[in-house]
């Protein structure tokens, strides 16, 4: 089936696209177009009256293309033997599809025409021990730029408290690549941190918050995120181990919800992460 060429402005942003991602310890779910389009009016609002999901899981096996994935993006690769001019290996990581035809998906070189199965797969043994959370009991637009950021940085899962369904369109297809999980509320993903014997840290700029600037943060942790504007809830931070704060010095009260997630993230990956195994 031919789909049509994405709504693309000129600074190449695909059409918004909402996810309804199942709970699961699996890896990401592949998402249809339809998938992507459900659920997403002019407004880029999340509302029931748009229609119904279509499903609560989407195989891995879907053969159409994400929102980032339409046409050729121009950092990928041709055919295997144009690109590189040698016999195909015998190896079980790579998908013929690809060999035959090209890989223009947003994935970093060392993954090329690997199948998606084998890439989450190599991610998942270089994992680290941080989750990162973020309430969305309205419709947080951030939550696609924090799943892109965490699997940047290889982050364990990411949990969204509240509302299943969220913009994918900050992900870039990410989301494929990065464990996902849902709760309903605040308690039930306290009762997944304990289980998990996850530190839980609230980050929000409060007053008797530590700086995350001087911070020492646990090595396995959940870093918690409010929604954009509100905050982390009370009932989140008084359940939380330590809160911290990012510093600022201008003139607004708190920065976009997506740019501290990769602060704090970024602040783990410093004390923690082996240096030598990014790309």
């Amino acid at each position: 089936m031919n789909h049509p060429e994405p709504d693309v402005p000129v600074d190449g942003n695909a059409v918004p696209a909402v996810s309804d991602t199942p709970t699961s310890d699996h890896p990401a779910a592949d998402h249809s177009i339809a998938d992507d389009l459900v659920g997403y009016d002019s407004a880029g609002a999340d509302s029931d009256r748009d229609g119904p999901v279509v499903g609560d899981h989407v195989g891995d096996d879907s053969p159409h293309p994400g929102p980032t994935e339409w046409g050729e993006h121009p950092h990928g690769v041709g055919p295997w033997d144009r690109e590189r001019g040698t016999p195909v290996p015998e190896d079980p990581r790579l998908d013929p599809e690809l060999i035959t035809h090209g890989d223009r998906r947003n994935v970093v070189d060392a993954y090329r025409y690997w199948t998606r199965e084998a890439i989450v797969a190599d991610i998942d043994r270089r994992r680290h021990p941080f989750h990162v959370a973020i309430e969305n009991f309205g419709h947080d637009a951030n939550i696609g730029t924090v799943v892109r950021t965490a699997n940047a940085f290889a982050a364990a899962a990411v949990h969204i408290v509240g509302r299943r369904r969220w913009n994918r369109r900050g992900a870039m297809v990410t989301d494929r690549y990065q464990h996902i999980e849902h709760h309903a509320d605040i308690g039930e993903l306290l009762e997944y941190a304990a289980r998990h014997d996850l530190t839980v840290v609230a980050v929000d700029n409060v007053p008797g918050s530590v700086p995350l600037e001087t911070a020492r943060l646990p090595l396995r942790c959940l870093l918690l995120f409010g929604q954009e504007g509100p905050g982390v809830t009370d009932h989140a931070k008084q359940a939380a181990a330590m809160t911290v704060s990012i510093a600022q010095f201008g003139s607004t009260r708190s920065i976009n919800a997506g740019v501290a997630a990769g602060i704090a993230m970024h602040a783990w990956v410093r004390q923690y992460a082996d240096l030598t195994t990014s790309w």
